[in-house]
C-alpha cells in the first residue's frame, strides 16, 4: 500500500453538481462579508464540471436568485423562459389536454426557465472559482475517513491505474485524502458515500424508504418549422400501464433544440418492463413525433432521481458532515424540479457551517442546517407535496384525482399524510406472474437501440480497470435473478450494461460489460435481492455529457 498524502481544508464538498457548488459559492460569500479566511474545495467525478449532469430541466430562478442576485448580469444559462405549458394524457393513438385552469400550481411555469442544466453548473463553477473556491474535476470521492470518536474528517480519492486484478500498472497514483472541519456529501440520487453514511449513522430511521425512478433522456436538432422556444410538454399514460408511476417530458429550448425524456418510478412490479424501450415507444405516438421527424437526434444520457420527497428525507446530519440536493432527496417530484431545492439546500449547510467555522468548531453536527430547513419555504413546498407519490401507489387514476384534490382544494394544507413501507426494489414479482413486454425493433430514426444512445453519451471507461459494478454474491444473478424474475437487470439498465450469455458449457452467466455504464445508479437500486453495489470507477471516467 502506498501511504496517501493529505490535504487540509476547511471545507470539502463532494460532487460538483447545484446542491455542492452553491454550498461551495455560499460558504465564499459569506466568509467575503465577515472578512474570515476559509479552505473549501469540491471533487468532481466528472471529467469536468457538468459532466455528470442530467436533468430535464425546467428551472425556478427563485434560490438562485437568493445565491447570486445579479445571476442575470453575471451571464446565467437562463435564456429560455417558459411561454405556454402543456399537459396532455395519452392512450395509445390519442391525446386529451387539460384545460390550464384545471392544472394544479405545481405544474405551471410562469417566470420558470428551460436550461440545460450541464451548462448552469459550468456557470456556477466559474462563479465558484472566481471566489476563491478550488475545484478538483476527475477526482472520485470513494471512501469517507473517520476520526477516533467516529466523527467524519474527511474523503479520500480512488487510485488511478489499477488494473482489473488489483495490480498496479506503469500509470498507477494512490488516491488523495482531503481532510475537513466539515464535509458536504453533494453525489446526487443513490450517491456511494451517501448511502454507506445512511446506513452507518442510520439516517432514514423513521422514514419512508427512499422512492427512486429512472430518468432517460434525449436531446434532439429539430427542423426549424418544429421548434417552439419556451413551449413545455408533460405527460401521462401511454406507453406505461395506469399501476406505473411514470411520465414524459418535451422542452422547447432555442437555436432548434428540444429536450425529450421519460422518467419511470423504479417501484414498478413487471420485470419484463424497460424504461428504455417504453421511452422509445413513447415518440412513435402521434402527437409527439412530428416534433422530431426531419431532426436529429445529438445526445443521450440517463440518471436516477430521488422522488421519496419530505417523507423519504432522512437525517441531514452527523458528526462531522451533512447531505444536500439529491444525494438527500430534495426534489419536488410534484413540480418535476430539483435544481432550486439543490441550490437551497446547499446554501442552507452552507450558513450553518460557516457559523460553526467561526464559532472554531469542527467534526460536531450542523443542527442549525435541519432547523433552518424547517423553517425555510423549500420545506413548506415539499410539505404541500408530501403525499404526490404515494398516491400512485394506488394507481394513475386515483393519483390524479387526489393530487387535484390536494393542490386546487386543500392548497397543499391537506390533513391527511399518506405513509408507505415497501423499498422499490422489494415491487418487483416474479416473471411468471406477470405480461412479457415484446417492443418494436427500433428503426434508426425515431427510435434507437441501447448501444447507439450510448455511444452518443461519449461514456468511456479502462476496460482493464476493476470492474466498479460489483456483486456481494457472483451466484445470485443466475439463480435468484434469472430464474425468478426472468433477468431484468438486462431491461432495467438503459445502458447494455447487463447481459445475460450462454458459457462454453451452454449455462447462463451474467456478463457485466461495465464500459457501457451512464452512471445512472438503477442498478443499485433496482436489483430485487440488492446483490448489485455501484461504485466509483477511476475519476474523469463514465458520460462526458454536454449541456444535459
Amino acid at each position: 500500500m502506498s501511504e496517501r498524502e493529505s490535504m487540509e481544508y476547511d471545507v470539502v464538498v463532494v460532487g460538483g453538481g447545484p446542491a455542492g457548488l452553491a454550498t461551495a459559492i455560499r460558504l465564499k460569500q459569506l466568509a467575503a462579508e465577515k472578512n474570515q479566511e476559509i479552505g473549501v474545495c469540491v471533487l468532481e467525478k466528472g471529467a469536468e464540471l457538468g459532466a455528470h449532469i442530467l436533468s430535464g430541466a425546467v428551472m425556478d430562478p427563485l434560490a438562485l436568485t437568493e445565491l447570486i442576485p445579479d445571476w442575470k448580469a453575471k451571464g446565467a444559462p437562463l435564456n429560455v423562459p417558459v411561454t405556454q405549458d402543456k399537459f396532455l394524457f395519452l392512450s395509445q393513438n390519442g391525446a386529451r389536454a387539460t384545460p390550464n385552469w384545471l392544472l394544479p400550481p405545481c405544474f405551471h411555469n410562469d417566470g420558470n426557465y428551460i436550461v440545460r442544466l450541464g451548462d448552469v453548473v459550468k456557470w456556477l463553477g466559474e462563479q465558484a472559482e472566481a471566489l476563491g473556491v478550488e475545484i478538483f474535476p476527475g477526482f472520485a470521492a470513494v471512501e469517507v475517513l473517520y476520526d477516533e470518536n467516529g466523527a467524519v474528517r474527511g474523503v479520500a480519492t480512488g487510485d488511478m491505474g489499477v488494473a482489473r486484478d488489483g495490480s498496479h500498472t506503469d500509470h498507477y497514483q494512490p488516491g488523495m485524502e482531503l481532510h475537513a472541519r466539515y464535509t458536504v456529501f453533494a453525489e446526487g440520487a443513490r450517491g456511494q458515500l451517501g448511502r454507506q453514511l445512511i446506513d452507518r449513522y442510520k439516517l432514514d430511521d423513521g422514514r419512508d424508504p427512499q422512492a427512486y425512478g429512472i430518468g432517460i433522456k434525449e436531446m434532439w436538432e429539430v427542423d426549424p418549422a418544429q421548434s417552439k422556444p419556451g413551449l413545455v410538454i408533460h405527460t401521462a399514460g401511454w406507453p406505461l400501464d395506469s399501476d406505473t408511476y411514470g411520465g414524459s417530458f418535451l422542452y422547447h429550448l432555442d437555436n432548434n433544440l428540444v429536450a425529450v425524456g421519460m422518467i419511470v418510478g423504479l417501484d414498478y412490479a413487471n420485470p419484463w418492463l424497460s424504461p428504455f424501450d417504453e421511452f422509445q415507444r413513447y415518440k412513435t405516438h402521434p402527437a409527439i413525433r412530428g416534433t422530431f421527424e426531419g431532426g436529429k437526434r445529438i445526445a443521450y444520457g440517463a440518471r436516477a432521481i430521488t422522488a421519496g420527497g419530505l417523507l423519504s428525507l432522512p437525517k441531514l446530519t452527523f458528526p462531522g458532515g451533512v447531505l444536500v440536493g439529491c444525494e438527500a432527496g430534495f426534489l419536488n417530484a410534484s413540480r418535476i424540479k430539483g435544481s432550486h431545492a439543490a441550490i437551497k439546500s446547499g446554501k442552507l449547510a452552507a450558513e450553518a457551517a460557516f457559523d460553526a467555522l467561526v464559532a472554531d468548531r469542527r467534526q460536531d453536527e450542523l443542527a442549525a442546517y435541519p432547523e433552518a430547513f424547517k423553517a425555510s419555504w423549500l420545506h413548506d413546498e415539499l410539505n404541500k407535496a408530501r403525499n404526490f407519490k404515494q398516491w400512485f401507489k394506488k394507481g394513475r387514476t386515483v393519483a390524479t384525482l387526489m393530487t387535484g384534490i390536494e393542490q386546487l382544494v386543500f392548497k397543499g394544507k391537506m390533513p391527511w399524510t399518506l405513509r408507505h413501507s415497501k423499498p422499490d426494489h422489494a415491487c418487483l414479482q416474479p416473471a411468471s406472474q406477470c405480461a412479457r413486454i415484446d417492443y418494436p425493433k427500433p428503426d434508426g430514426k425515431l427510435t434507437f437501440d441501447k448501444l447507439s444512445s450510448v455511444f452518443i453519451s461519449n461514456t468511456n471507461h479502462d476496460e482493464n480497470e476493476p470492474v466498479h459494478l460489483t456483486l456481494k454474491d457472483a451466484s445470485v444473478p443466475v439463480k435468484v435473478n434469472l430464474a425468478t424474475y426472468g433477468g431484468p437487470e438486462a431491461r432495467y439498465c438503459p445502458a447494455g450494461v447487463y447481459e445475460f450469455i450462454k458459457d462454453d458449457h451452454g449455462d447462463d452467466r451474467l456478463q457485466i460489460n461495465a464500459q457501457n455504464c451512464v452512471h445512472c445508479k438503477t442498478c443499485d437500486i433496482k436489483d430485487p435481492t440488492q446483490n448489485i453495489v455501484w461504485v466509483a470507477p477511476q475519476g474523469g471516467e463514465g458520460p462526458v455529457y454536454s449541456g444535459m
